[in-house]
Order: C-alpha cells, then sequence, then structure tokens
C-alpha cells in the first residue's frame, strides 16, 4: 500500500503493509534513526515524534492512519541552516542525557510542551512529561524546559528537586 505524507516539511511515498507502525517506516524506510524503539506498547515514549503538532507514541500507530498528515521527528527540530531547537539547545547546557536513550522522545515531548504551554507550570510539566527514563534524569529534565522558555533568565527559579546537582 501506497503511503504520502510529509515528514520534517519533506514529501514522502512509502509502499508498505498498512498496519506497519510509523516507528517502522521511519527507521526502515527512511533511515530516520533519532526516533527510537523502547517498549513497543506506546508506554515508555522514546519513539515520540509530533503528528499534524501532536504528540505521538510512533510505535504504536499504523502507517494508515499517516497518509496526508504531517510528521516531525527528532531530526526536524533544527533549522534549515542546522540551528538547534531552543529545547535542544537547552537539553545540552543542562546536561540532560546520561545513556541518551530516551532523550529524542524527551525532546519531541518537551517541544510540544512548549508549543501548546508557552511557559508550562511545574504541574504542567508533570502532567505532559510521561515519557520513562531509565537514567533518571527528570530534574535535569525539567530544568532544561523552564530554561528553553526563558523562566530561568526572568527571574523565575525553576523548582528544585532532591537530587538535582
Amino acid at each position: 500500500m501506497a503511503i504520502d505524507f510529509l515528514v520534517n516539511g519533506k514529501q514522502v511515498s512509502v509502499e508498505v503493509e498498512a498496519d506497519t507502525p510509523l516507528l517502522w517506516v521511519l527507521r526502515e524506510e527512511l533511515a530516520l534513526t533519532g526516533t527510537k524503539f523502547g517498549c513497543g506498547i506506546a508506554a515508555c515514549g522514546a519513539c515520540s515524534v509530533h503528528v499534524d503538532g501532536a504528540i505521538t507514541r510512533s510505535c504504536s500507530v499504523p502507517i494508515s492512519d499517516i497518509g496526508g498528515k504531517s510528521v516531525t521527528t527528532i531530526e526536524g527540530l533544527k533549522s534549515a541552516d542546522g540551528t538547534l531547537h531552543r529545547v535542544q539547545q537547552a537539553w545540552i547546557e543542562a546536561q540532560v542525557p546520561q545513556c541518551g536513550y530516551c532523550q529524542s522522545g524527551q525532546i519531541m515531548a518537551a517541544v510540544a510542551l512548549i508549543e501548546s504551554t508557552g511557559s508550562p507550570s511545574d504541574a504542567q510539566i508533570d502532567e505532559a512529561m510521561t515519557n520513562i527514563c531509565r537514567c533518571g534524569t527528570y530534574p535535569r529534565i525539567r530544568k532544561a524546559i523552564i530554561a528553553a522558555t526563558g523562566q530561568a533568565s526572568s527571574g523565575q527559579a525553576p523548582a528544585v528537586q532532591q537530587g538535582d546537582a
């Protein structure tokens, strides 16, 4: 079955079985390997991408649901000139990654959160950031989200959690 959709602003057409998960189309057919396989049941969030601007766990979405839609992956966040997205830059500055495996999904979730709220509160961060990080970098993730919104530089101190150094 041929499926036509946009990926990172580029029109693509793939010939795959209708029930093939979007994740595998991205990784295997389009060689966009920044989106990771974690659990295969939409629980961990490592496979998070944006579909028509909404955060989506790509391991559980059949490609047949994607026809005509726009998908943004971690590779599509930086600008055409190579400038990192402000969330990617905040991630680096806050030294968020430890093993790094979940980080592309975490970044995609953070971008969706910021795009929907502007400057999320701690409660909004807690509610939206449901991706699993086995290394436990949650305090640094929160710090990076707050920094990416400019809250840290505007005098609002980010919430400090025990173990955040």
